[in-house]
């Protein structure tokens, strides 16, 4: 059974693209939900952000509390990459036990969704990897009706990804998710390497 890494850029319909391959009878393990799980669940991740952002991070109930962690987080560069130190590799050893969990089940194949796939390193887990894109326009307007925010948020929010060429060339296989391409057909092309 194959393992696929899928990343892309904001609004370019990663979310969709799973979908379809789910469809195919692909596992989905959804990075964000597993980090949430993993920040929650794990109390030496726990610790290690709270000696890293402060006391504030973890609330009363003794779970994280997100909004106050996201602003200290990604208040800066530095911030950024601390967090990420701190939460890929107890992330990363989950989504090892879910494959482990899932990979005799008779599924065609496990779709690890990650939007940092390349910088986690859960692409070395993968036999191949997908980056979904499309153009910055089509981008900015699906993530206005999607998360319902003005436009200089989903600008905002583009600006804080990597640039289409980290993605695309990093990536083993990239789906153009826009017209004129045809998504099913490029959906198809990589159910064919499963």
């Amino acid at each position: 059974m194959k393992i696929i890494g899928l990343t892309g850029l904001t609004g370019a319909g990663k979310s969709t693209v799973a979908r379809k391959l789910m469809a195919y009878g692909c596992y989905h393990i959804d990075t964000d939900t597993v980090a949430r799980d993993v920040i929650n669940g794990d109390e030496k991740v726990k610790h290690k952000l709270k000696e890293r952002f402060g006391d504030g991070v973890i609330g009363t109930d003794g779970s994280v509390n997100r909004p106050v962690l996201a602003k200290k987080a990604f208040a800066d560069e530095e911030s950024t990459n601390d967090l990420n130190a701190i939460t890929h590799p107890a992330v990363t050893e989950k989504i090892k036990q879910i494959i482990d969990e899932k990979k005799d089940l008779g599924y065609s194949g496990i779709i690890i969704d990650a939007i940092a796939l390349f910088e986690s390193g859960e692409d070395q887990l993968c036999d191949f990897t997908v980056a979904v894109t499309a153009p910055e326009d089509i981008r900015l307007n699906r993530i206005i009706e999607r998360d319902k925010i003005t436009e200089e948020k989903a600008i905002e929010r583009i600006r804080a990804q990597k640039s289409e060429e980290f993605f695309t060339k990093r990536a083993d296989f990239i789906i153009w998710n826009y017209e004129p391409y045809n998504l099913d057909t490029e959906i198809r092309q990589i159910i064919s390497n499963l």
